[in-house]
């Protein structure tokens, strides 16, 4: 797990510690003076090469190289006044694309053009005018170092403002001290305006990352409310499972020992008979009682994992089965019966509904997910509305994050995949 600092925003901080910060965002401003140069070169070399492609293609070779250039500096910019301006640029998203595909028609690089565009003229603009102020500021703050040095006809501000004379020179450096003191939060106003055009060109889309977060929160609102549907619905029918099955059977063993104990005295052989019954009655309770707890967590899967529990699955299924699910390892507990389960539904749909002759059960582990593929040579045309259960199972994997997806044409053969995330750090060893 990373651990990532961020920087609190800026108008969290104290004034003081604003003020210091704030001589960052000078910093930024007076190297935009070179920044906006390089801007302005780049901007105007792809603007030739675009007039240039008419000319037998020429200019798509500097066009090229000038684009793939403008991403790299994209990149520099970003860090750049990340660094020096303390706000936040969130990275954009990488995204795994041929080599021709990057090179030309890049998202990142083409809006790194588009920002270089609007630096080459707001950077040179807020960069000249921050490095002139502040070199007049300083030249008149250190006025008074120079002594007998400073001309008879005084100092000449930005060329055209005059200052001779004791009264003119304490306003000119009583002023230039207040520039200089409000020189950082002014800075702080003025690259608020690169961070926008950073944060809308070289960084993260925000539009597309709101609605990434939007189908996301209706994604796992859904996912919930199934959930709790499917632990619900399993609730149910693990009380039903008890009261029509082990339940009943306990009540009758009860009875039967009760008139076994009533007839033992007056007639041993009926009540030796009623003790065989109710023997017989507690091996199939037992029985029973293994059945319901076979659809919960089967002992066999927690104690071994899915290469030894999905080939006794297969061995108990109708349809004969072949299993591949070497090489899997322990996973966490939730993953494990999940797998489990979608095998067991797989294969009891398979024997119910299919008229199958044969199915196969395939189980893969990635670096990310695990991938289990249940497919049969059956009738095919499996559909989920129908009820052949796979709305349970797409509850189920849709919880975790997983996917479920059904290949069942009429007439065969059907092929179920379900894609299931590995829970880093709750492997089981």
């Amino acid at each position: 797990m990373t651990t990532q600092t961020m920087t609190p925003p800026l108008g969290r901080l104290s004034l003081p510690r604003r003020w210091l910060a704030g001589w960052g965002s000078v910093l930024l401003l007076v190297t935009s003076v070179v920044t906006s140069t390089v801007a302005m070169v780049l901007v105007v070399l792809i603007l030739m090469a675009v007039v240039l492609i008419s000319a037998g293609g020429l200019g798509l070779i500097l066009l090229v190289p000038l684009v793939w250039l403008c991403g790299v500096i994209g990149h520099a910019e970003r860090h750049r006044i990340v660094g020096l301006s303390g706000r936040r640029v969130d990275p954009p998203a990488k995204r795994a694309q041929p080599l021709w595909r990057r090179l030309l028609i890049d998202q990142h690089s083409w809006r790194s053009v588009a920002y270089l565009f609007l630096h080459s003229v707001w950077g040179a603009l807020t960069g000249w005018f921050t490095l002139v102020l502040l070199a007049q500021t300083l030249l008149m703050l250190g006025a008074p170092l120079l002594g007998s040095r400073i001309p008879d006809d005084g100092i000449t501000l930005f060329g055209f403002v005059p200052v001779d004379g004791t009264m003119p020179f304490a306003i000119a450096w009583s002023v230039a001290l207040v520039i200089l003191l409000l020189m950082p939060l002014i800075a702080q106003l003025l690259t608020s305006v690169d961070v926008m055009f950073a944060r809308w060109l070289l960084g993260r889309d925000e539009r597309k990352v709101v609605e990434h977060l939007s189908a996301r929160v209706d994604t796992l609102t859904d996912t919930r409310r199934e959930a709790v549907d499917s632990v619900e619905a399993e609730r149910r029918r693990i009380e039903r499972d008890l009261h029509d099955g082990p339940q009943q059977r306990l009540v009758s063993i009860a009875m039967t020992l009760g008139m076994a104990k009533q007839a033992i005295d007056d007639d041993p052989a009926s009540a030796a008979d009623l003790v065989d019954e109710a023997h017989r009655s507690a091996k199939e309770a037992i029985v029973e009682m293994r059945h319901v707890a076979r659809g919960i967590v089967p002992p066999i899967l927690a104690d071994r994992g899915l290469e030894a529990a999905l080939p006794a699955l297969a061995a108990r299924s109708a349809v004969p089965v072949s299993v591949d699910v070497r090489e899997i390892g322990r996973l966490d507990p939730t993953t494990e019966a999940i797998t489990y389960f979608v095998v067991s539904e797989a294969l009891t749909n398979v024997a119910k509904h299919s008229r199958a002759e044969h199915a196969e059960v395939r189980v893969t582990r990635g670096d990310e997910r695990v991938t289990v593929v249940v497919s049969d040579d059956g009738r095919g045309g499996v559909d989920s509305s129908r009820g052949t259960g796979l709305t349970g199972l797409r509850q189920r994997v849709t919880a975790v994050d997983g996917t479920l997806d059904v290949e069942s044409p009429s007439g065969g053969p059907t092929r179920l995949t379900a894609t299931l995330p590995l829970r880093t750090g709750r492997s089981l060893r």
